[in-house]
């Protein structure tokens, strides 16, 4: 009797110990989950920080867009320049790039279009026309970033321009020797173009630099990242080496003016 006694209690007593280590597996199921929480939490943090870096951005273009545009002066030409050249000339050579101001033209003060410009720094612009009959050469020159760029100058200088004959001078489309021959045959008042190719068309010699009178940059006009021609470093180191391809000293010997619009 005492056998079974023992026996009902130790059964007893193994199905309390089952019922007590039952719910244990339970417990660590549940003790697993906030691991996986854990992992999921540094993926949220690197695209909240992807997207702080974006809104940045944005507020960057934003401050742009709406900071009041300041007109461009012969003193940024000249700050520019000596930024360009400081790590490769000496101070003597530095010292040669400035221009005297007396070769600048009146800079656009943003209240004006491009004829309206023109006009007022050259008047008597229809007289200079009549005279000019030497081909291979322009009496002005527009110098601006891109070819769209340039054929809207084209369209927006119909009121100055008169009768005068204009050229396309930028790569796109054109070949440079189709240019070239052009220049030969033709007597040409206006260029409007990109610095790249006026240079190539100097080097060729289908451009002579002597015969020019104005040399007009579209400085102020901004494209759609807000950058002006000479914020874009291509642009840039085309226009200085175009300068001293003739232009600085044309400018010294004051046969030259300088204009930006």
């Amino acid at each position: 009797m005492e056998n079974k006694a023992s026996d009902g209690e130790g059964r007893g007593d193994t199905e309390m110990m089952q019922q007590e280590t039952a719910p244990v597996p339970a417990l660590s199921k549940k003790t697993k989950q906030p691991k996986e929480c854990f992992l999921v939490q540094p993926k949220e943090t690197k695209e909240d920080a992807t997207k702080t870096r974006k809104r940045r951005k944005k507020k960057i273009t934003d401050v742009l867009a709406k900071s009041e545009p300041k007109p461009g002066t012969p003193e940024d030409l000249q700050k520019l320049m000596k930024d360009y050249y400081s790590s490769n000339r000496s101070v003597i050579e530095l010292e040669e790039l400035n221009l005297p101001d007396s070769c600048f033209l009146k800079a656009n003060d943003l209240t004006h279009s491009l004829s309206s410009y023109l006009k007022e720094i050259c008047p008597k612009w229809v007289k200079l026309r009549k005279n000019h009959n030497e081909k291979k050469s322009v009496l002005m020159l527009i110098i601006c970033s891109s070819a769209l760029r340039a054929l809207e100058l084209i369209r927006s200088m119909t009121a100055f321009r008169g009768d005068s004959k204009v050229m396309k001078l930028f790569a796109k489309h054109i070949k440079v020797q189709e240019q070239v021959k052009l220049l030969e045959k033709r007597v040409v008042h206006l260029g409007v173009g990109t610095p790249g190719r006026i240079k190539e068309l100097i080097k060729q010699g289908g451009l002579n630099l002597n015969p020019l009178k104005f040399l007009v940059f579209d400085w102020n006009w901004r494209d759609q990242k807000l950058r002006r021609m000479m914020d874009i470093p291509e642009i840039r180191k085309e226009v200085f080496e175009l300068l001293e391809m003739g232009v600085l000293s044309l400018c010294k010997s004051e046969s030259l003016k300088l204009g930006l619009f």
